[in-house]
């Protein structure tokens, strides 16, 4: 059986977009807001495609500058991203997304690229970049998620300290489901892209558990960081 991965030509790849203008279509159907549906969609494509010639170039560096550079613009851009359905004080709230990210995040991508992988250079930009890419946005979403429903939470005069536990257990929700489902509902990406490149299913599961602790700490870490450095008046002062 062969064992090298299958290239996918562009039409191809367009049927992928078939079912996604069907979402965008029940959107538009059900008065929602499928503008933003498209803008997303479209970024997606713009981003992934300019990436792709810009990680070529990366991952043939040997200049640990660059890399760095690259995970600065990864943890800049997924701390604005993570405040995105926070409408008050936005500018206010992103160093403290910032930091969270960067605690959070930053700790777990030492900890698996030096200690679990022990990487060399330490700075491997093939391995570096994606998971810090996985990292990043996991502990963005979690953030997201803990901003949103805190704010709500305060918004409704809960005591601040049982909103701050109700927006963590909140934000961990869609790893914990994904940690329950996984090998049972789901074959990850990572662990599904090594399969199709023929990799042991075996080795594949190592790297996959590997990567469920760390998206799992990533995330915890970094919500509960933003949490404790963010204060329930930041929300209450937009609607004074």
């Amino acid at each position: 059986m062969s064992h090298s991965i299958q290239i996918i030509d562009y039409t191809s790849l367009a049927l992928a977009f078939v079912p996604v203008l069907v979402v965008v279509g029940v959107l538009y159907k059900w008065s929602l807001d499928y503008k933003n549906a498209l803008y997303a969609v479209s970024r997606m494509l713009i981003q992934l495609l300019l990436i792709g010639y810009v990680l070529v170039y990366i991952f043939e560096t040997d200049n640990f500058l660059a890399v760095l550079a690259v995970l600065g613009v990864m943890i800049s851009a997924a701390a604005w991203i993570s405040l995105r359905t926070i409408n008050v004080q936005r500018c206010h709230l992103f160093p403290k997304a910032l930091a969270a990210i960067f605690i959070g995040g930053g700790i777990t991508l030492v900890l698996i690229t030096q200690g679990v992988l022990a990487l060399s250079p330490w700075f491997c930009p093939r391995y570096l970049i994606p998971l810090a890419g996985m990292i990043f946005a996991n502990a963005m979403n979690s953030v997201s998620l803990a901003a949103e429903r805190l704010m709500a939470e305060v918004n409704r005069e809960t005591d601040y300290e049982k909103a701050r536990g109700i927006a963590l257990r909140a934000s961990l929700i869609p790893i914990t489901n994904t940690l329950f489902a996984v090998g049972l509902v789901s074959l990850p990406g990572m662990m599904t892209g090594q399969i199709l490149s023929g990799i042991s299913p075996l080795t594949a599961v190592r790297y996959q558990i590997m990567v469920m602790c760390m998206v799992y700490s990533s995330a915890g870490i970094s919500a509960a960081c933003f949490l404790l450095f963010v204060k329930p008046d930041i929300f209450l002062e937009s609607h004074d």
